[in-house]
């Protein structure tokens, strides 16, 4: 099946099925960073995050041979890495030691994964930032998981709700309504916080 029309990184994928190393390289120099972001946000653990978004790719060249260009690749990737986070939580439950509370702060205090670029901001103004930062991404952490997912699709991937319903396996209104019902949520628990601010 050829490519999506205008999917560039399908592709992508459909030159490494057939052999082209450097279009895999392509792949990977794009995209680990999206993948990570979203893991490390899923997971809240880097030291994770980094061995899943790894095994992302691993997976990626495993089913180079099958891959189907019949749907954007983006909603393939991100696919295949919920399904390892989901993975990753299934392991935790089954060991109790480390389960996710253990690895998941929800702590304000606590340094988040990843932050923005704030080299051109006063301190007074990073700081403020970056706590409330901390407090969206603790909150975003406590998400039932498909809306946590449908969350940190949308927001910090960009993908559309076409896409995100394919990821999650169900309808755009779904989407919509997962999407609505973490939106109200995070209002709920932040409102606070940002009143104090």
């Amino acid at each position: 099946m050829p490519p999506l029309p205008d999917d560039a990184d399908a592709a992508l994928m459909v030159r490494f099925r057939n052999g082209d190393e450097s279009a895999f390289d392509g792949l990977v120099e794009k995209f680990k960073g999206p993948v990570y972001n979203f893991i490390c946000r899923q997971v809240g653990n880097v030291p994770e995050a980094e061995d899943i978004a790894q095994n992302v790719f691993v997976q990626v060249a495993r089913s180079a041979a099958r891959y189907e260009a019949s749907a954007k690749f983006t909603t393939w990737l991100f696919t295949i890495a919920r399904n390892l986070c989901l993975n990753e939580f299934r392991r935790r439950q089954r060991h109790p030691l480390q389960s996710l509370q253990d690895t998941m702060s929800d702590d304000p205090e606590a340094e988040p994964a990843q932050f923005a670029d704030l080299s051109a901001r006063s301190p007074a103004l990073e700081t403020s930032e970056k706590e409330l930062q901390r407090h969206v991404l603790a909150a975003i952490h406590r998400l039932p998981e498909n809306q946590r997912t449908a969350i940190l699709l949308c927001r910090f991937e960009g993908l559309p709700y076409e896409e995100i319903a394919r990821v999650l396996e169900t309808s755009v209104s779904a989407t919509k309504s997962l999407l609505h019902r973490a939106r109200e949520t995070l209002k709920l628990e932040l409102r606070e916080f940002l009143r104090e601010t």
